[in-house]
């Protein structure tokens, strides 16, 4: 696979996830209002969710396109598509959509146990379908892709289901465009300007609370720069990243005005100190 259809591929899976989760809500919203039970509206969600996906995919991407084919693009290494970035991609965005999921369902009054279970599968299953599509598309079946969307529903289930694990740690995304200009168009596939990493937060602590230290986290982070400007012929300048960070728990201190966890999953720029380790130096 060429390294252009490595970035499509990943926004593919955001945009088809959200579309078709925001496709099959409409249906599920007027079952509920015709009196469908729970177990009913999960079904619809998912059958509704599967549906828009190959429908999309068969429109857009050309799911009908050729037979099944497969290939392997490689994990973190310096001369894979995109250093390893387009990997920890699928893992977090399948660890998003499975706690999207299961919040949908305990709304719906399943037990958080259940709700975990279901939304890990749901997130896993609308994922491995994506996948298979691609085998039928010039994208292709990914070995790779299809592990990672499993880690991350692995680690989504396991922040869920070990709830004062989850209120201790999370997995983010960060996206911090260049004020200089020469951005991508598409966010979820601007590698140059994305970080994946897990924070420790301090709020988490029973022994922290009514410390200053319940407003801090530590991050532990990884990130690749100069893919970009290689694949177009400029300069040597891969280099893949890992770093250690002290930063600010966004969402504690928004508390007391907005109580929301999008910052639990998307990670603000320019709120932490970090120690940056080029492994390729």
């Amino acid at each position: 696979m060429v390294d252009g259809d490595i970035k499509r591929r990943f926004a593919k899976i955001l945009i088809a996830s959200l579309l078709g989760i925001g496709t099959a809500i409409g249906p599920v919203a007027a079952a509920d209002e015709a009196g469908l039970s729970r177990d009913d509206k999960v079904l619809l969600l998912n059958a509704g969710a599967a549906a828009a996906v190959v429908a999309w995919g068969t429109a857009k991407w050309d799911y009908d396109d050729r037979v099944p084919h497969a290939q392997t693009e490689g994990w973190f290494g310096y001369h894979t598509g995109e250093g390893g970035a387009d990997k920890l991609g699928h893992v977090w965005s399948t660890y998003a959509l499975s706690h999207l999921f299961a919040a949908v369902y305990e709304d719906w009054d399943f037990t958080p146990a259940e709700a975990t279970t279901y939304g890990t599968l749901s997130a896993a299953g609308l994922q491995s379908l994506m996948e298979i599509g691609d085998s039928f598309s010039g994208f292709g079946f990914s070995y790779e892709d299809f592990l990672a969307n499993f880690v991350g529903a692995g680690v989504g289930y396991l922040l869920l289901d070990q709830r004062d694990l989850g209120a201790k740690l999370d997995l983010r995304i960060e996206y911090a465009p260049s004020l200089s200009g020469g951005n991508s168009s598409d966010v979820f596939t601007d590698y140059e300007h994305h970080k994946y990493l897990l924070a420790l937060k301090g709020s988490g602590f029973e022994d922290l609370a009514d410390t200053p230290f319940e407003y801090l986290e530590l991050h532990l982070g990884y990130y690749t720069r100069g893919y970009d400007e290689y694949r177009v012929g400029g300069p040597e300048t891969r280099r893949r990243t890992i770093y250690f960070g002290v930063g600010l728990n966004v969402t504690k201190l928004l508390s007391p005005l907005w109580d929301t966890r999008v910052f639990n999953y998307f990670q603000v720029p320019y709120t932490y100190l970090s120690y940056d380790d080029n492994i390729d130096k």
